[in-house]
């Protein structure tokens, strides 16, 4: 998990069991090495992707950390609409979306920003996370009834389904967000070049080179004077290639 999707787990042996354990068992197998002899020996992609799920921490939840959303309102947006005037081309990428809420608030705030002028701009935000159950759960865009979420935002950009408390994302947000799955710790070879990225609550599972080694690609990955968001709960530390602007906001020097 560490080598290749940059995880480390080494001090998570409970963890590990208590959400692998059941699903193990399922599949007939009465301990951990004959599942891993298993798994190493075929790769099997269906045995991949239920270790990703299970052992990937996919909470979030709308608005979460909203002095963010509030730097990116009325900082970022005013300052970007001025610099794209010309090519009316924002690049957003929210980096370990996990089931969808991030980018989905991103969308709203930039609807609300840009109103009327929206349709003149591309305002779409690539959303990227590692587990397919995540992101499954993302493009249907299904969610109970989102606590925090302002009622006039709920009745503008949801729809109420046939199910008690459960709201579908409207089409004109939901078509604003590119779903695609990406390994962060891949190369970073997108067609452009970032103006924000967002990746919060991500790189806690990091150790500290893969830490580095990933603030590094996304700095290599962004246009000049971009903007990193993190959690509150990480820092980049003394990093010479970002200046802290806000409270676990970056914006590369």
């Amino acid at each position: 998990m560490q080598t290749n999707y940059g995880i480390d787990l080494s001090k998570k042996r409970q963890l590990i069991s208590i959400r692998l354990s059941n699903s193990l068992r399922e599949r007939g197998y009465s301990d951990f090495r004959s599942f891993l002899d298993h798994l190493f020996r075929t790769k099997d992609p269906a045995d991949l992707e239920l270790v990703l799920n299970k052992l990937t921490t996919n909470y979030t939840y709308f608005m979460r950390e909203p002095d963010h959303f509030t730097y990116f309102r009325d900082k970022i947006l005013p300052e970007l609409s001025e610099k794209h005037q010309k090519d009316k081309v924002l690049s957003i990428w929210s980096a370990g979306c996990s089931s969808g809420e991030e980018p989905y608030t991103l969308s709203i705030y930039l609807k609300e920003f840009f109103g009327l002028k929206a349709s003149a701009w591309d305002t779409r935000v690539l959303a990227t996370d590692i587990s397919q159950q995540a992101l499954s759960k993302a493009l249907k865009g299904v969610y109970n009834c989102p606590a925090d979420m302002p009622k006039a935002w709920l009745s503008r950009y949801f729809v109420k389904t046939d199910t008690a408390g459960l709201y579908s994302v409207a089409p004109v947000i939901r078509d604003n967000v590119i779903f695609r799955t990406f390994n962060l710790m891949d190369p970073i070879r997108f067609r452009l070049k970032f103006d924000v990225i967002f990746c919060r609550n991500v790189m806690i599972y990091f150790d500290q080179p893969t830490r580095d080694a990933l603030v590094e690609r996304f700095r290599q990955a962004m246009n000049p004077r971009g903007y990193l968001f993190i959690s509150h709960s990480e820092s980049l530390g003394q990093n010479p290639n970002f200046q802290l602007v806000a409270p676990a906001v970056y914006r590369k020097k």
